[in-house]
């Protein structure tokens, strides 16, 4: 007896999801609680597994379906799973299931031209002659169907014009729709401000130095700079808790915790995972989890709790080599600390000039509730604490 594979339950306030990726093929074998498909919402990506061992003997839904909860989307046919690949469904099954392999890989000289020429690929188009062959008609069936799909003519490049400009209409991902939604509701709903300070790294690249290996041998974790600078951010939040609110509606609501928000640059975009209660965290901690939501998040596996919440958010555009930028508030934080690229640059220090590790630091926040004495001071607290981290232990 065949077993359906559903779209669970999505999370709250998502409505539907869109087949994003199919790990497996109809006729492939795959195991109970194997990853079968990755769906994507607007928030994260959920991970669909297989609820038995088996065979997959259709595949209802193709990529870049929308679908919602409790939709079939694929059938498996149980049994018993060998180390061997499983064999192929029979020639009378791949015909019946929706835009799989055709029946036959054999295609005539005219229609292997038509295929090729239109960039295709004959497994994936549904044949309709003899014993379930690909005919030319299939073939210009799909070419129709990418012209309306895509609004444009595909066309291969040996084909175009010399000079000429090729044009590619890709549909935006959910996750860039709802990233370019956030970016505009926060310029268009708060009266943000940055301003800007540096900062002399000198001290902490000594202590990386001279700790470096000793930290991570103990810790079994890099000594990086978003530890100390997330120490520095949480004391001076503490110092300046309008810094750690937030505006709902005509109220004020002060946070008496400290959830730090460390953006993550991935293919999909940018997400923003949460580590909560950071203030009880040490600098071990911190790193190590950082590196842990970095990854989970390059793999697309952050759940919508983990990036859910935040009072105050960090960005790092110096790993890609951002000297100065202006970051976008993370709605309903009030504030957002940019980190930039260091940069040996020449500082007078005692009436020498020295050559100093020097980074611009970037702070915008919402002017509703900051003021600007506020934002300068907090900036130049956190200065003042990566300047001389003794302060950050004497909590001075």
């Amino acid at each position: 007896m065949s077993v359906e594979v559903k779209v669970p339950m999505l999370p709250e306030s998502v409505a539907d999801a869109t087949i994003l990726t199919w790990h497996k093929k109809v006729g492939e074998s795959v195991r109970r609680d194997e990853n079968l498909v990755d769906l994507e919402t607007d928030k994260v990506v959920l991970e669909v597994p297989a609820p038995v061992d088996g065979v997959i003997q259709a595949i209802q839904k193709e990529e870049g379906t929308n679908v919602t909860a409790d939709e079939i989307i694929a059938v498996i046919a149980p049994g018993e799973v060998k180390d061997t690949p499983a064999p192929a469904v029979s020639e009378s099954q791949a015909v019946e299931q929706p835009a799989t392999n055709s029946g036959s890989t054999e295609l005539s000289p005219s229609v292997r031209r038509l295929v090729a020429e239109h960039n295709l690929e004959a497994a994936k188009i549904i044949g309709t002659g003899k014993d379930g062959r690909i005919t030319k008609d299939d073939v210009i069936k799909v070419v129709e169907q990418q012209k309306s799909t895509q609004g444009v003519v595909s066309q291969t490049a040996a084909a175009l014009p010399m000079g000429a400009r090729e044009e590619k209409r890709v549909p935006m991902s959910r996750l860039r729709a709802r990233i370019a939604e956030r970016l505009l509701e926060a310029q268009q709903t708060t009266a943000m401000l940055t301003t800007f300070n540096e900062v002399n790294l000198q001290a902490i690249m000594d202590i990386r130095k001279q700790h470096k290996d000793t930290f991570e041998k103990t810790h079994g974790a890099r000594l990086g700079f978003m530890s100390f600078f997330t120490k520095a951010a949480i004391e001076a939040l503490k110092r300046f808790p309008a810094v750690n609110a937030s505006i709902d509606g005509n109220d004020v609501i002060y946070h008496g915790y400290y959830d730090i928000g460390i953006a993550v640059s991935t293919e999909r975009g940018l997400v923003v995972p949460i580590l909560r209660d950071a203030d009880q965290m040490s600098l071990a901690g911190i790193e190590k989890s950082i590196v842990g939501s970095a990854k989970k998040a390059q793999e697309g596996k952050l759940t919508i709790e983990e990036m859910t919440g935040g009072t105050f958010t960090i960005s790092n555009g110096g790993v890609f080599g951002s000297l100065l930028s202006t970051p976008i508030l993370n709605p309903p934080q009030s504030a957002i600390l940019g980190m930039h690229k260091i940069e040996q640059r020449a500082v007078v220090e005692n009436g020498q000039v020295v050559v100093r590790p020097m980074m611009y630091l970037a702070m915008s926040y919402d002017h509703r509730i900051i003021d600007g004495k506020e934002s300068v001071s907090f900036l130049v607290t956190i200065k003042e604490l990566l300047e001389d981290p003794s302060r950050l232990l004497l909590e001075i």
